[in-house]
């Protein structure tokens, strides 16, 4: 567990990368009527809360999951299905559990990884925000989710176990689509990109939580005192 006072830093950090974030979205023209896409974790509902206070000029947003939903919501936000929505979405806005320097991501340690793929492929520009303890050399210290059809789940395991992994079905977790959540440990992820498009071949997986083939264009990082854009 983590000491009261690296809680605080880390909450910190978070609504301070938030912030960054937006102020971003604001210097560079955020239009009024703008619909934005939402991602899913406690950085991003730093994001929404500092949202409340521009919230007249979004028109809209598209959420990754209902507990984002129900936050953007709460703040008097409208919140549109993707199908409704004509155009790509100008951006997308969302965090990571790891994340390299060349912008390669491991996401879905809160389960919404189906829905945070599609929201960043409906999107013109995929900005990410994390504090410095996710910025890693090399994917892989966290266990890869992979969301799965609930049938396909020994089949899955059997997979990926031949390729060396360990994988480790997340028991109690359903999707907001209904399905399961495996985290994959001990991957040696040396490329992200051919991972990726190999795993999304085994029939039954739904979503890796690489995001790779599609990565974020601006990647804003938090320490202590100040926010990087990578």
């Amino acid at each position: 567990m983590s000491a009261p006072g690296n809680a605080n830093l880390n909450g910190a950090k978070k609504q301070r990368v938030a912030q960054a974030a937006l102020d971003h979205l604001l210097d560079n023209g955020l239009e009024h009527g703008t619909i934005i896409g939402v991602g899913t974790g406690s950085t991003v509902n730093c994001f929404i809360d500092a949202l409340a206070a521009v919230r007249e000029r979004i028109g809209a947003a598209v959420s990754s999951s209902n507990a984002s939903t129900a936050r953007l919501q709460a703040i008097g936000i409208k919140v549109l299905d993707l199908n409704d929505v004509d155009t790509t979405l100008e951006v997308y806005v969302d965090g990571a559990d790891e994340a390299t320097r060349t912008r390669y991501l491991i996401k879905g340690g809160g389960a919404a990884l189906t829905r945070e793929k599609i929201v960043a492929s409906a999107s013109a520009k995929f900005l990410c925000i994390v504090d410095d303890s996710k910025i890693v050399d090399h994917l892989g210290k966290f266990p890869l989710p992979i969301e799965i059809i609930p049938m396909a789940r020994t089949l899955i395991t059997r997979e990926l176990a031949s390729m060396g992994a360990r994988p480790i079905w997340r028991q109690g977790c359903i999707t907001d689509n209904g399905n399961h959540i495996l985290d994959v440990h001990d991957l040696t992820i040396t490329d992200p990109p051919t991972l990726e498009r190999n795993l999304n071949q085994i029939p039954g997986i739904v979503t890796v939580g690489l995001f790779a083939n599609r990565p974020a264009d601006l990647l804003f990082v938090a320490t202590t005192n100040t926010v990087t854009i990578l």
